[in-house]
Parts: structure tokens; sequence; C-alpha cells
């Protein structure tokens, strides 16, 4: 359907202003506490009573689909609470809810306090990264939006690495209550936020927002929707799968040493840093998110080679190596969502730009499943190569059928 434009010009803000920053220190709260299980899954299962390998993988793949599966629901609430109530709302309630949940997961008994916890936790931390960078889109300089959503995920990948940290040094359980403690220190950040003004001059017309159908009604609005949320597959299936079980997968490559989920997950996301940053800075020397997104696809699938096929025997410093290297390959997630913001009017971007990322994480729960069936017949190694292959190629053709989206003028509806 053709763009409706809205009523003024609204204005926009700097590079480092406060809605960047707070954006990005929301995100690195998000980014702490949604890949904390993966650092502590071995830890706090064992301590739970679970101790048999195959056990503490198949309660970790239920445990990490709880969460995902809240993050599938919390994307379709807040998508729809950010396009109607605004932006901010979602900013703070998302940030609430996961807070107060991973506090109370310090205090877990048994599997089943744990799964709730990770549901009620998946709902809140699906709100943060999809509110910021619409926020944070409407309120740059469109020559600048490329820039400003890549400090806020280079600023919030950075999340896990403390993570880590935080896990080796104090525990899982008070990981679990600094990780909600961060996430309550920072709703006082968000005081001085102002909302976005596009959304404000919106609110003001007639325009039906944050109709969450609406993505469905319109054959050419779906197929736009759903190839936004098929580039993001990828990255989860790297974290979700060859990251989360790096255990697995060093013993069935035959690392000479033992690997830890935990120095897995922070190896790949010290490179996702440095990915976030560089795809950032190569849509806009480029001018083009979609020429820097083929390349990355490009690096990915590369990556995913070298860790399943080129270092079988090798020592645990080159298994950490190919994970910094595979997290720098990722290293698109930001530009992801901004793509998906990008297509979309303002009545219905914060419902497109909350959904697509956590649909995409949420693909983890149609991932693991068919990991898990072409295991047998497969092995872990061929299993996980041919899942990769065919997540790669499934985005890179959407990638390559999108409409370019840099420099795109955002104050519009969607009719």
């Amino acid at each position: 359907m053709p763009a409706t434009p809205t009523i003024s010009t609204p204005k926009t803000t700097g590079l480092l202003s406060a809605i960047v920053v707070v954006a990005a220190l929301g995100y690195f709260v998000d980014i702490y506490d949604l890949i904390l299980f993966s650092i502590v899954r071995v830890d706090s299962l064992n301590e739970l009573g679970i101790m048999a390998k195959e056990a503490v993988t198949s309660q970790g793949l239920y445990l990490i689909n709880m969460q995902m599966g809240g993050m599938l629901l919390g994307g379709i609430l807040w998508g729809i609470l950010g396009d109607k109530k605004g932006r901010l709302s979602v900013l703070f309630g998302s940030i609430l809810i996961y807070s107060l949940a991973n506090l109370a997961n310090g205090f877990v008994q048994n599997i089943e306090q744990y799964a709730w916890l990770r549901l009620i936790a998946g709902i809140g931390l699906a709100g943060e990264l999809g509110a910021g960078i619409t926020l944070v889109s409407e309120t740059l300089p469109k020559e600048k939006r490329g820039y400003g959503t890549m400090i806020v995920a280079t600023v919030g990948v950075s999340g896990a690495m403390l993570a880590y940290w935080v896990g080796a040094e104090f525990g899982w359980r008070n990981a679990y209550f600094v990780g909600g403690g961060l996430g309550l220190a920072l709703l006082a950040l968000r005081v001085g936020v102002y909302e976005s003004g596009m959304f404000e001059q919106t609110k003001k017309t007639d325009v039906e927002r944050g109709n969450f159908l609406a993505l469905f009604t319109n054959r050419t609005r779906l197929v736009r929707y759903a190839k936004c949320l098929l580039i993001g597959v990828p990255l989860w299936f790297v974290v979700g799968i060859l990251i989360t079980l790096a255990p697995e997968f060093g013993a069935a490559l035959g690392i000479t040493g033992p690997v830890t989920a935990g120095l897995g997950v922070f190896w790949c996301y010290f490179g996702l840093v440095f990915g976030d940053f560089a795809s950032g800075t190569l849509s806009q020397l480029l001018r083009s998110r979609n020429r820097a997104l083929q390349l990355f696809l490009v690096f990915c699938g590369v990556m995913v080679a070298v860790y399943l096929f080129a270092i079988p025997g090798a020592s645990p410093t080159v298994f950490y190596v190919a994970c910094f290297v595979l997290g720098i390959s990722v290293g698109f997630w930001a530009l992801f969502v901004t793509v998906a913001a990008e297509q979309f009017g303002t009545n219905l971007r914060a419902t497109v730009a909350t959904t697509a990322p956590n649909f995409a994480r949420g693909s983890v729960v149609l991932l693991v499943p068919l990991f898990q069936a072409m295991r047998g017949p497969l092995g872990l190694i061929g299993s996980a190569a041919v899942l990769g292959a065919v997540s790669l190629l499934i985005a890179f053709w959407a990638v390559s059928t999108l409409p370019e989206s840099f420099g795109k003028d955002l104050d519009y509806v969607e009719e």
C-alpha cells in the first residue's frame, strides 16, 4: 500500500544524546540477562541435582526453549504496546519485568521454577532492543541512523562479557541477582528521555497503530515482514546451538582440552562487539544496508564451516579463537533490526522492530528440535552443518530481495 506522510518534520537529536546512551545501556543489561543462562547452564543444573551429561543437555535445551518461547510472546506484546502507547512505555515495562524475574531466578530450587522464571524473563527481555532501535532510528537524522544503532549494539553485546565474569567470580545465583539489580538501577536513567516525535505526531492522526494482524492482511507487507525475520535466524543458530553447546561440540571435534560454554559465549560475544561495529560502519560507508548484510552472511557461512570442519583435534585456544571470529561474522544483529525498523511506517515500526528480533531469537524453538531430529542420522556435526547451510541460504535470499533502506525517510505511516 502507498505510504502516507505524517503531519510535519519531527525534531532530531545528536549521535551521543541521552536517548542513544540509555538505549545502549538498556541493551547492555538486556544482553547480560539474555545470555546469562547459556553461561551458567551447567553449573546451575548441576547444583539443582542434574549431573548426567545428556540430562544437562536436554534440560538445558528445555530451559532455553522456555526463555525463547517467552520472547516470542513478549515480542508481540511489547511491539503492539510500542506502537499503541509509545516507545518509552516499552523500555520501562520490559526492563522492570525481566529484572524482577532475574532476581527471583537466583532463588530457584527446581527445574520447573527455573523454567517458569526463564519464560517470564523472556517476555520481559523481548521489548528492550526493538523499542530502543525504533526510538534511536526515529530521533536521529537519517544520515546517522546506522551509526546510532551501531553504538547501541556495540555497547549492548558487551554485556555478555560482564555476565561471564560475574558468573565465574560470584556464582550463578549471584549472577542473576546482579543482572536484576542492574536493570532496576537503569530505570532511574530513563526519567529524562523523551518520546519519539514521529510517534507523537502519529498519535494525533486517526491512523490505526500497533495492529499486529495488519502485517498479515496485505501480501506485499507480509512477504517484506517474513524476509526481515529470516535475516536474523543465522545469528541465533550460531549462538543458540553452536556456542551454547560448545562443550558438546568440543567433545565431538576432539578438542584436546576442556571446553566450557561460558568461555565460548564470552569469546563469541567479544567478537560480536567488533562485528556490530564493523557491520554498522560498513553499511554507512557502502551506503547500503543490504550489501553489508550480504557480506556478513557470506563471512558467517565461511566461519560456520571452519568451526565444524577445520579445527578437529585442535587446542582449546584455537577453538575459542574460532568462537571469537564466528562472533564477528554474526555481528550484524543491530543492522538487521535497523533494516526491519526502516522497512515499515511509524504506526507499525515498533511492532516490527520488536517482533522481528524476538521471532529470530525464538527460531531457536524450531531449530533445536530440527537439530535434535537430524542428530540421530547425521550426527552432531552433520546436523549442525545442514541446519546452518539452510538458514544462511534463506537469509541471503531474504536480504537480497528486500528494498534498500539506507537513507530512507521514516516519517510516514502504513495504510
